[in-house]
């Protein structure tokens, strides 16, 4: 649990290294990218024997669309962090679990609890209350929230088709998800004028709290359930906000505040559901 705990804080501190960037979204994702790729190829060759071309070739043609689904949800959550707030991105990416169960259902063919189903209106209520605010507060938008559910989606579509694929590498898919990012954005930026500064600030974020945050959330499912982990990783949701409003000074409109409870007790009670399935 310590070990989800100290993930979810790293996890945390994504916005705040994406908003002092310095670039435009198209760029800040492009860097992004390209650590990711940078970090996750490292790991992969501390921590498999197999090395990383071999971990590649053997995770097949699931690897490369997991791969593609992490370019839509990686570049959705720059644009959404960049152009909404952050306690309203956090929110509805709170939202995943409940997603990622409604696709297993429609595309897997996974028998829906009645508690399941209990969340995924919960979450439905729960962002529309947390959309119908934005733009109001001065610090959301609609378009930021649309980009930021749209990223929800697609990682949920990501983590079904690994959920159909149980020996796919995780961290290769996180790798080579963020070799495409920098392959594709590469054509939209020019990293000759970027400064020194926002080299440092996206360095630190892809190359040790991004690619570390996310690694020891997956070491944590080793010593602890997939649903307890989960629920540590509501950590992340917490702290993004504050993140926010000491660095940024954002305060939550009252829309993000009554949606994101619900959110939040949707969450948390769906998790203790599967904490007690799983049990």
């Amino acid at each position: 649990m310590v070990i989800a705990l100290v993930g979810a804080a790293l996890m945390s501190l994504d916005p705040v290294f994406i908003r002092f960037s310095g670039v435009n979204e198209l760029e800040t994702t492009f860097l992004f990218g390209l650590f990711t790729a940078i970090s996750m190829s490292v790991v992969i060759r501390l921590n498999d024997k197999r090395g990383l071309l071999k971990v590649l070739l053997e995770s097949g043609w699931p690897l490369l669309v997991a791969g593609v689904l992490m370019l839509g949800s990686s570049t959705g959550l720059v644009f959404a962090i960049k152009n909404t707030s952050v306690v309203n991105t956090f929110l509805i990416l709170s939202s995943l679990p409940a997603v990622a169960a409604l696709f297993s259902w429609i595309f897997l063919r996974e028998k829906v609890s009645k508690q399941t189903m209990f969340a995924i209106v919960g979450v439905i209520l729960g962002i529309g209350v947390v959309v119908s605010g934005s733009g109001a507060d001065g610090t959301s938008s609609l378009y930021g929230d649309m980009l930021a559910m749209f990223s929800v989606a697609v990682l949920a579509l990501m983590l079904t088709l690994l959920r159909k694929f149980p020996d796919v590498s995780r961290i290769g898919v996180v790798g080579f998800g963020g070799f495409l990012v920098a392959v594709v954005m590469i054509f939209f930026t020019e990293p000759s004028t970027f400064s020194l500064n926002t080299w440092l600030i996206m360095g630190a974020m892809g190359l040790f709290t991004a690619p570390f945050g996310r690694v020891l959330s997956m070491v944590a499912t080793r010593y602890a359930t997939a649903a307890e982990v989960s629920m540590t990783l509501m950590l992340e949701t917490v702290l993004a906000p504050i993140w926010a409003y000491i660095f940024f000074t954002e305060v939550p409109g009252a829309n993000s505040l009554i949606g994101g409870a619900i959110l939040l007790i949707t969450i948390i009670g769906y998790t203790l559901h599967l904490t007690k399935e799983e049990s």
